[in-house]
């Protein structure tokens, strides 16, 4: 994955060449943060294979007319606006002091009233639970392409497959027939039709399987 991950981090590169703006130029000259670097390495790349409409660095407003800048921001088109910040942990996380967390907090109100589904992912949980992570980031962008499926789907199947998109854990069957008004028989066919076609995974049990989990 080495060599492939890096061929395509030269993104980076690309992005510098077209950005305008100084002050997001400056920031994305300096290089990444290490957890952030470390998230895309890790996390983001092994399950998304490309860096499409991800950007590093990105300025937004606060109520000052100040400006702030997310770590990652995910803009795939239509409005949609995903950001995701890397929280570290260390002397400066376990002794936040009051003014420096109630600013968290009014950055985070920023964003969502502006329209921002905001993903905060701790770096130790991209070091201690990088799959987790990736399952996460999988949900993450199935929110908002949940209606992309292969078009050699039956209607059922892709509808099984945007529910899993959009379900963070694991589910059983009779949840899916619930969801689809079909039978768990007939629940259970098409799980596993997509489980053949590689989209799904068992996610627990062995001679008669108990719940299914989008595929990593």
């Amino acid at each position: 994955m080495g060599i492939e991950f890096d061929q395509a981090y030269e993104w980076m590169n690309s992005l510098l060449e077209k950005e305008l703006n100084h002050r997001v130029r400056s920031r994305i000259e300096n290089g990444l943060e290490h957890g952030t670097y470390e998230f895309l390495r890790t996390v983001w790349f092994p399950v998304v294979k490309n860096f499409h409409h991800l950007y590093p660095e990105w300025e937004v407003r606060d109520f000052h007319n100040g400006y702030r800048y997310l770590d990652l921001a995910y803009l795939p088109g239509n409005g949609i606006k995903g950001g995701i910040e890397i929280q570290g942990y260390g002397p400066h996380a376990r002794d936040l002091d009051v003014r420096r967390f109630k600013d968290l907090c009014w950055r985070h109100c920023l964003l969502t009233l502006d329209d921002w589904t905001f993903l905060p992912i701790a770096y130790l949980s991209i070091k201690d639970e990088p799959k987790r992570c990736q399952q996460l980031i999988l949900t993450f962008i199935g929110k908002f392409m949940s209606t992309d499926t292969p078009s050699s789907l039956s209607w059922l199947e892709a509808e099984t497959l945007r529910y899993a998109r959009r379900t963070l854990r694991a589910f059983p069957p009779s949840e899916l027939a619930a969801h689809l008004r079909v039978t768990d028989q007939h629940a259970r066919r098409v799980l596993h039709s997509l489980t053949a076609q590689q989209l799904l995974h068992v996610a627990s049990g062995k001679q008669r399987y108990r719940t299914y989990i989008l595929r990593t």
